[in-house]
């Protein structure tokens, strides 16, 4: 068992007569590896990008609340009489004439 271990420290399963196998076992191991850190740097990148997407959303979110609340405020009669009336448009006091056309053949 010590003799085992000492040969592993050693690297001798690297240059012995079996050692094509090893060498076949340690590259599938390393591509093995590589791929599996580059898909989690990929999925880190991913989570990120999903985060920073969320933030967008909820800042673009409560702008549209306050842009859809200013309309609803502009488009209230009484803020649109203020408005008229400082430019000096008053509102009718005489109901609309309704206006009749009558057409002969």
């Amino acid at each position: 068992m010590r003799d085992r271990l000492i040969n592993i420290i050693k690297g001798n399963f690297l240059i012995n007569e079996n050692a094509s196998g090893n060498w076949s076992f340690i590259l599938v191991f390393l591509l093995l590896s590589i791929i599996m850190i580059s898909s989690s740097h990929a999925v880190d990148k991913k989570v990120h990008n999903i985060s920073k997407l969320n933030k967008e959303i909820k800042s673009l979110r409560s702008e549209f609340v306050d842009v859809r609340s200013n309309l609803m405020q502009y488009q209230m009669e009484s803020s649109i009489l203020i408005k008229l009336n400082e430019k000096g448009i008053v509102s009718s006091t005489n109901p609309p004439n309704k206006i009749i056309v009558n057409v002969k053949n």
